[in-house]
């Protein structure tokens, strides 16, 4: 959104001061009023005003996209594979069989010579254009009793008969997303026969769609939308003819031509699984078809990304802070196996609170709720800091006087309101306080406070106490504890009450069906959820300690929950010696660590884990404040660990509550000095339940060599076609953790993790490293996967045969860049070891997708509000109409409703088939350490996940100015350089210490 200034408003340098109007206050109102759409829009429920421009994601599936490492282009562009199209014989062509690779990967992996890096770049790049997402190797699993279900995808019909008409539009000057629909509507309404009597799609910015060709390829417009000026609400000795409502026009030209004409038999070929396999998804016209559904909604609705908010679904619910949750809805068009499909899904957000910014701030920053009785303080040390990182961006009005212009927050003066002057045209110094009084008849009263500079060059302020807020605003800011668990709260539905909202919001006035443009395009949207089969699997048996024996079970609750009461963990360690810090407390918190100590090391004897009960030297008692001095943390630890004569196994932190201390903590443990930690708060030591010290003792145990279970039959016995008990396999995981959507500077963090057991493969390493900011793309990944290929030669004295690789945090637009260049960076990395050349699985983890599954009404009552059972599996209807994937629920949902995990494989060379592939990842999801239950992703994407939340945590001060946020300018002409991660200690390199 443009800047938007008004001189009227706001006190410039050299500003002529305006006359006072006469006119009573009024509320500041939505830009539909103002430029006539009053009719229109008081029609649908009453709404928040529109939010700014936000920019409207891309659908699911990903566009066409070029790297910059590599010429050839990826298997979504046409073009590239007219040029090189693969042999195929058979369906399973695509893929690599198990004796030998492709000629492209011949090309890359050399027996007789160690490639060089010109070598490496040319062959990956040639590698390149054969990737191709594997087909789906059969037509789904068989395994598992079969579960009727309904999944929240609703079958769209088209005819793929129908051309969709693709219009480029300029308009100058550039607008808001929101005045360009109004100037969009106004042309359709004004200029219905140049634009054919159709009611064309727009996406806001400059994609106009339509479903029949305009009378010419290029049109003209010349557009004059009301726009009103600024005057006074306050009483002063005006005539009747200055109270008048004055308005001055604001014109646009708008340039229409056309861009190309879509046609829908493509789509319909593809969907249908017509034509050549490496077909390109057409992109543009499933692009097309979304933005048509989604123009009832946004005229009614508040777009933030695909979501929709409106607070006709209930309301606004203050969640503190200066934040309010609002609900809405999610929806995008998908390629399914049953056909285009439309997702929807219930969706709850955070928005900034449309109070008065006086009031926000004393509900945002905990130092500034006297603010209000405190009318004469001013911003004392880091306070300026806090409320310019608070109100940065955030757009506001002003409620001195009756205005549509909005204003978005840039910083705030140096100097207090009191002692700010600036200069009119004719060079008069003006004092800012006696301008507001002289003009509005208004006497500031805090006027230690600094302004609002609105302006990022000139000088343009607004004082804090004639702001507002504006609605509509989604939250950026790092919610609160509290927020987080009342946002959390709002959106936790049972199945039987989700399933209902989105059943109500399809049928409603403000859902995909409501407007008139899907009937224009020729679009059907069904109403009734997909019905659809599951398979529920059955859970693996189980491999547990007794007493130095192995003890099988099989986890046989509906939850599929197991416990510990009469087994040890599988393989427990021996703890001798140890250290505990207590970090704040009071003297009766403190009273109870002996107690402590005793009762956990009975929990751990009983889980086979000995804890010795004496440790190393007496419990430390340290004061809070000690986590907010980094030199002194870090002379405390050294301290304990020389005392143990630097052969500490563990040190137990007790802290007094959650403190930003931590990452100090963290780091310094287990970057200098040298020693697994485990943190845990005096709040739980009040109690000292058995499930306490039993989550406590596996997780001290998991991170200093240990584990809890193993699977009873090894995976070679489970997926023999593929696995041998001499030929392992390394299981890897990967993620990559953003900083804050606020801040602009904070490098990201790359997490890989690969496990260095076989067969029982539990056991997982990390590798970290910092990266450019938001780079979603491993950059070291070649690095740090031969890095645990050479831990696990270590361990093993083999390498693995075959790596399955499994990569979180990717969303669907950024598939085939990163199996481009992560496969490649993969490759790279085995041929650092001569003639090595592992089968590789590189398959996509999801859980931030929007698909829920439900029981069928055909289902016995009683169910019909629980979650679907731990491992329900399904590989058909909803899924990718050719790919290889599936959606798998392998926990119990004991809150809200089960979302699923989308695994979707990119690159197969191990074959493997539906059934071995989905019965080895939901076996392996009994196998987390920190718990006895499944976990709803697979372990390796859970701990590289986990690793990367570490990684981010080295980066963090506490004795730092920046603490999660930057106020550092949003544009940048490139990102800052990455700040490396601290090395981590040898002591811990092949240890689970961040789990």
């Amino acid at each position: 959104m443009e800047e938007t200034e008004d001189p009227k408003t706001s006190c410039r340098g050299r500003t002529q001061p305006q006359q006072p109007q006469n006119q009573l206050p009024l509320l500041p109102h939505s830009f539909h009023n103002v430029f006539g759409y009053h009719d229109r829009y008081q029609k649908s429920p009453a709404l928040l005003p529109l939010p700014p421009p936000i920019p409207l994601q891309l659908p699911a599936i990903s566009p066409p996209t070029r790297t910059q490492n590599f010429r050839s282009k990826t298997h979504m562009q046409k073009n590239a594979w007219k040029q090189k199209k693969p042999n195929r014989t058979s369906s399973s062509d695509t893929q690599v069989s198990e004796s030998s690779v492709s000629q492209a990967q011949e090309g890359l992996l050399q027996k007789h010579r160690t490639p060089t890096r010109e070598d490496r770049r040319e062959e990956i790049a040639d590698t390149q254009q054969a990737l191709v997402a594997p087909k789906r190797p059969d037509s789904g699993g068989l395994e598992g009793s079969l579960i009727p279900l309904l999944a929240n995808h609703f079958l769209v019909q088209f005819d793929s008969s129908q051309k969709i008409f693709h219009y480029d539009v300029e308009i100058s000057p550039h607008p808001s997303k929101e005045v360009a629909r109004m100037i969009k509507q106004k042309l359709v309404q004004d200029h219905s026969a140049a634009f054919s009597n159709a009611q064309p799609a727009f996406d806001g910015r400059k994609n106009l769609y339509s479903p029949v060709e305009f009378q010419n390829d290029k049109l003209e417009f010349y557009v004059n939308l009301p726009m009103p000026t600024a005057k006074s609400i306050w009483p002063c000795n005006e005539t009747s003819e200055t109270t008048e409502k004055h308005q001055e026009l604001k014109f646009f030209r708008v340039n229409i031509r056309l861009a190309s004409k879509l046609n829908g038999r493509e789509l319909s070929c593809y969907l249908n699984k017509e034509g050549e396999d490496w077909a390109p998804l057409p992109q543009e016209y499933l692009h097309a078809l979304d933005i048509v559904l989604r123009q009832g909604p946004i005229e009614k609705c508040i777009p933030v990304g695909r979501s929709l908010y409106s607070s006709s679904m209930g309301g606004t619910k203050d969640i503190g802070g200066g934040a309010v949750g609002l609900r809405g809805f999610f929806q995008s068009l998908r390629p399914t196996q049953q056909g285009l499909a439309l997702n929807m899904d219930f969706s709850v957000t955070a928005f900034h609170e449309s109070i008065g910014i006086i009031q926000y701030l004393q509900k945002r920053l905990e130092s500034l709720r006297d603010l209000s009785q405190r009318k004469t303080r001013g911003l004392v040390g880091e306070e300026k800091t806090e409320v310019e990182r608070a109100l940065k961006n955030i757009r506001v009005f002003v409620c001195h006087r009756e205005t549509d212009q909005r204003y978005r927050v840039h910083s705030l003066t140096n100097e207090a309101t009191e002692n700010l002057w600036f200069k009119d045209r004719d060079g008069k110094d003006l004092r800012l306080v006696d301008y507001f009084k002289d003009q509005y008849n208004l006497d500031i009263q805090f006027r230690n406070l600094p302004c609002l500079q609105i302006s990022k060059s000139k000088p343009c302020y607004l004082p804090m106490e004639l702001c507002v807020v504006c609605e509509g605003q989604k939250y950026l800011g790092k919610l609160s504890d509290d927020q987080t668990a009342r946002i959390l709260k709002m959106g936790c539905q049972r199945p039987r009450e989700r399933k209902a909202i989105i059943d109500r919001v399809m049928g409603g006035t403000f859902g995909p069906t409501s407007g008139e443009h899907g009937r224009e395009f020729k679009l059907h949207v069904s109403r009734e959820m997909t019905r659809l089969n599951g398979r529920v699997l059955q859970p693996p048996k189980l491999k547990l300690g007794d007493s130095g024996h192995v003890k099988n079970l099989v986890p046989s609750r509906h939850d599929r929950q197991w416990n510990l009461l009469d087994s040890h963990v599988f393989e427990g360690t021996r703890i001798g010696r140890w250290a505990l810090i207590s970090f704040g407390g009071t003297p009766d918190q403190r009273s109870e660590i002996p107690r402590f100590i005793d009762q956990l090391s009975q929990r751990c004897e009983q889980l086979g884990i000995f804890l010795n009960k004496n440790t190393i030297i007496g419990p430390q008692f340290e004061p809070i404040q000690v986590l907010n001095n980094v030199a002194l943390l870090e002379s405390k630890l050294k301290k304990i660990h020389r005392a143990s004569s630097r052969n500490l196994q563990l040190l137990i932190c007790v802290m007094e509550r959650k403190h930003k201390g931590y990452a100090d903590l963290k780091r310094i443990a287990e970057t200098g000095v040298g020693v697994v930690t485990q943190c845990c708060l005096y709040a739980n030591l009040a109690k000292l339940g058995s499930q306490f010290l039993a989550n406590l003792a596996l997780k001290i145990n998991a991170k200093v060599g240990g584990c809890t279970v193993a699977l009873y039959n090894p995976l070679p016995t489970q997926v023999p076609r593929l696995f041998e008990p001499d030929d392992p396999a390394i299981f890897m995981g990967a993620d990559v953790s953003h900083p804050h959507p606020l801040d602009d500077s904070s490098p990201s963090i790359a997490a890989v993790v690969g496990s260095m057991n076989w067969p029982a493969a539990n056991k997982y390493i990390s590798r970290m490293r910092s990266q450019t900011h938001r780079q979603e793309i491993i950059q070291d990944l070649g690095e740090m996967v031969a890095e645990l290929l050479e831990d696990f030669y270590q361990e093993m004295k083999k390498l693995p045969k075959r790596i399955i690789f499994f990569r979180d945090g990717v969303s669907e637009t950024q598939f085939y860049k990163v199996l481009q260049e992560e496969l490649g960076a993969i490759r790279v990395a085995c041929s650092k070891f001569p003639s090595y050349k592992p089968a590789v699985t590189f398959m996509v983890v999801q859980k931030r997708h929007h698909t829920r599954l439900f029981p069928n009404k055909s289902s016995p009552s009683s169910i019909l509000d629980e979650n679907i059972p731990p491992g329900t599996v399904v590989d058909t209807v909803i899924t990718h109409p050719r790919e290889f994937d599936f959606y798998l629920c392998s926990h119990w949902g004991v809150k809200g409703t089960s979302r699923p995990t989308h695994y979707h494989v990119l690159w197969d060379e191990n074959r493997f088939t539906s059934d071995e592939l989905q019965k080895l990842v939901h076996n392996l999801c009994y196998t987390f350490v920190r718990c006895t239950k499944p976990v709803s992703l697979v372990p390796p994407a859970y701990y590289a996940h986990l690793a990367a939340y570490r990684g981010r945590l080295y980066l963090e001060r506490s004795d730092s100015s920046f603490a999660g946020g930057t106020i550092a300018a949003v544009s940048r002409s490139a990102p800052p350089k990455a700040t490396p991660l601290p090395k981590l200690n040898d002591n811990l390199r092949k240890l689970m210490f961040y789990c």
